[in-house]
């Protein structure tokens, strides 16, 4: 087992330990792909969702937001595709029994051969020191081109299966290169097939009445087919944007990646209406905005990067999308993606109804382009929750697991901790803890050493302590002790508020 691999066992099993994740229905041997966010997990997932909100909506009087139905009219999805295209190519290994997705497993090789690069890269970057020039070593080093021209290969090789919707050529790629089931470890497959994604199921009064509709494996479908009444009851002019965060559903074959990829999973999404013939324009500025609002959280520049599509959406014109740094490799975060005025053209071509936006500035109807911002949340909470995972070895030869979450995103802003259980400290505490549960989410604990609860607190990412002593009877001073530096400083109860609210205020991030 790599470290990468090894440091993602212990995430899982800290998101258990300290109530971030559980598995669904576990006392029911749990269900596959489904999972349950704990009580410091909702806390963390309602606090992306804040920021994300916040910086969308809140910051941009062009964007307004939206809270569609997860129950659609199925003729919506006819419109989509969704109902003849919304495919994965499915392969199954007959050793093991296990069902994938082929363009993951191709996918996973192409990552495996990045990682040979990267360790060249590394080796070189040791030997050579300050003097090191990767671009240049990129393109002279034999081992480094050559497995390059592997990735470029098979990345053509594989867009061309799919243009072509040649699941047999798809097949003999996956067994020309080698591939094997990560599992048996086997080279025995079966043909690729497509499976559709979307869940049914029936609404009506009997079985006789009912009829089939889905549940929506996206939530970008609901603003377009609420397109128009927004726009007017709003009177937003274009260009302009409506925001949703949402449930979506799909029946995937599952990677074992914990809540990478499940069946029920949450979206934040942004589409942004514009005039024909500037959706380039806006495709590369909402590029730019989303990976600043990204890098603004301070995870890390280094673990972000764009990827462009081989393979473009029949509906697309330009498609990206922002990559993180995962215990398991670079994937995608969010997607970015110029989707023309297909969506709105369809839900028009469906009902019959028009969906065209009166330009009083060039006094012209038009269907709008659509430029889209698509965050995976369950995948920005992971990268999150990973990123800020840190083992330490201290100075005095002790250890502390601390999760440095950014500190308005933290479950707990603060925890009140008297020292002992004693002497009136639990009373004058629990007096504190009152008067500030009303400005910040706040916890109190003084169970076991007061040592043993900052390294609790630690492990469940709350930046502040805050301990009460027996001074602190006499001079209504308390402690402040900090989870990243445990730098620990003396203040007035007074200004304990003014402290905190100065170090987690979302507002700092925002601006």
């Amino acid at each position: 087992m790599n470290a990468n691999q090894d440091n993602f066992k212990k995430i899982i099993s800290h998101a258990k330990e300290y109530g971030f994740i559980f598995q669904s229905s576990e006392i029911y041997d749990g269900l596959s792909a489904v999972y349950d966010y704990a009580q410091n997990g909702v806390e963390l997932k309602n606090n992306i969702k804040k920021y994300w909100w916040a910086s969308m909506v809140q910051m941009n009087d062009n964007i307004v937001g939206l809270d569609s139905s997860i129950l659609m009219h199925p003729t919506t999805w006819k419109a989509s595709g969704h109902v003849d295209a919304f495919n994965d190519p499915l392969i199954d290994n007959k050793d093991s029994k296990l069902r994938y997705r082929a363009d993951v497993l191709i996918e996973d090789y192409i990552a495996k051969i990045e990682s040979k690069i990267n360790k060249e890269i590394q080796k070189a970057k040791k030997r050579f020191g300050d003097k090191f020039d990767e671009n240049q070593f990129k393109k002279t080093n034999p081992r480094v081109l050559e497995n390059q021209k592997k990735i470029d290969n098979t990345i053509s090789e594989m867009k061309k299966c799919f243009d072509n919707d040649d699941l047999v050529s798809l097949k003999k790629l996956i067994d020309d290169l080698g591939i094997v089931d990560p599992v048996s470890g086997t080279k025995n497959w079966t043909d690729i097939k497509q499976f559709n994604l979307m869940f049914s199921t029936s609404i009506g009064a009997s079985s006789e009445s009912s009829s089939e509709i889905f549940l929506r494996p996206e939530t970008a479908q609901g603003i377009f087919v609420n397109f128009l009444n927004v726009q007017k009851s709003s009177r937003k002019k274009i260009p302009f944007g409506i925001a949703q965060i949402g449930k979506a559903f799909r029946n995937e074959i599952i990677a074992r990646q914990f809540i990478f990829r499940m069946r029920e999973f949450e979206q934040m999404e942004m589409q942004f209406f514009v005039k024909p013939g500037t959706q380039s324009e806006w495709y590369e500025k909402w590029k730019e905005i989303r990976m600043k609002w990204h890098k603004a959280l301070a995870l890390g520049d280094e673990n972000y990067r764009f990827h462009d599509h081989d393979k473009l959406a029949h509906y697309a014109d330009a498609a990206c999308d922002i990559e993180f740094n995962f215990p398991f490799g670079f994937k995608e975060l969010e997607g970015i993606h110029s989707r023309t005025d297909f969506d709105l053209a369809q839900h028009e071509e469906y009902s019959g109804k028009k969906l065209r936006y009166f330009d009083p500035e060039i006094n012209e109807s038009y269907v709008p382009y659509v430029v889209e911002t698509s965050i995976g949340l369950d995948r920005m909470f992971l990268a999150v929750l990973a990123s800020s995972f840190n083992e330490e070895q201290l100075k005095d030869n002790s250890s502390r697991v601390v999760l440095k979450i950014p500190g308005f995103l933290a479950p707990y802003k603060l925890a009140i901790l008297p020292l002992v259980k004693k002497d009136g400290l639990p009373a004058y505490a629990k007096k504190i803890y009152d008067d500030l549960k009303i400005h910040f989410n706040i916890t109190y604990d003084e169970k076991d050493a007061v040592g043993r609860r900052y390294r609790r607190q630690d492990a469940i990412g709350t930046p502040v302590c805050l301990t009460v002593d027996h001074d602190t009877i006499n001079d209504d001073s308390v402690t402040l002790r900090f989870r990243d530096s445990m730098e620990q400083i003396r203040v007035k109860v007074i200004d304990v508020k003014n402290e905190i609210d100065s170090r987690i205020n979302i507002s700092n991030w925002l601006s």
